[in-house]
């Protein structure tokens, strides 16, 4: 358990069991019980302290962000990070709201969030996921975000629609509809950020690529039975070939 977790000081029990298990199936052993982790990790006090309760919020929010296949609807948001230095380092990301990976993403060494970059990033999604310039005709999928600026302006639709995607916005009574993409900053800062050199702004740049592979690659995450994102996508995609070789 130390030596898994001692680059990842931020896991709790579930996460570091589930990084544990990898290695013990990879390894032809059989996983071991979460509950088992919880004592192992109690008795040093490995474990995380508990989060603070958060105020009860009364609106009632029903809605699903969350969809079963990917490539349906992708998210995105900004973000800042504070240098030691005084300057601030902005990014955006792409995400799949089915299997939770980063498709694409930038970063910047100064505050406000422009609308090239995030063009720019809707553009290499695309290219990633369907390996041309353009989704494919039998697709429909949506592109979420708030109602901020440059995910509005007229430039960023008028892409997104020539790439083949629709441009959604949450209802600017309800922020909070945009909960994965809002889920990721929160997850990014406290398992990633946290950890970073954050002297100045190139230091953090450099630091990026490698956060965002180990989000992708490693990772575990609750909603995915505590798989990584591409280890999800990789268990969808052979369950589809499985089920069109049974056809």
């Amino acid at each position: 358990m130390r030596s898994e977790i001692g680059e990842l000081p931020t896991y709790g029990y579930r996460r570091a069991g589930a990084v544990v298990n990898r290695r013990r199936t990879a390894a032809g052993l059989a996983p071991l019980n979460h509950k088992r982790f919880y004592r192992v990790m109690k008795a040093p006090a490995l474990l995380l302290p508990k989060a603070p309760k958060r105020v009860a919020n009364i609106r009632v929010h029903d809605g699903m962000v969350a969809v079963t296949e990917p490539n349906r609807r992708w998210c995105s948001d900004g973000f800042e990070i504070g240098c030691d230095n005084g300057e601030v380092v902005t990014g955006v990301f792409l995400k799949d709201c089915c299997d939770g990976e980063i498709i694409s993403w930038r970063a910047w060494p100064s505050q406000g969030l422009p609308g090239e970059p995030v063009r720019d990033m809707l553009v290499e999604g695309v290219e990633a996921r369907f390996g041309d310039a353009k989704v494919d005709g039998d697709v429909e999928l949506e592109f979420l975000a708030d109602n901020g600026g440059t995910f509005r302006a007229k430039d960023t639709h008028a892409l997104a629609k020539d790439l083949g995607i629709k441009p959604v916005h949450t209802p600017v009574c309800s922020p909070q509809s945009n909960d994965m993409a809002e889920s990721f900053v929160n997850t990014f800062e406290r398992d990633y950020v946290s950890q970073m050199d954050r002297c100045n702004a190139a230091i953090v740049l450099r630091q990026m690529p490698a956060a965002f592979e180990h989000f992708n690659e490693v990772h575990p995450h609750s909603a995915l039975g505590y798989r990584s994102p591409r280890m999800y996508r990789k268990e969808l995609t052979r369950r589809l070939r499985s089920a069109l070789i049974k056809r």
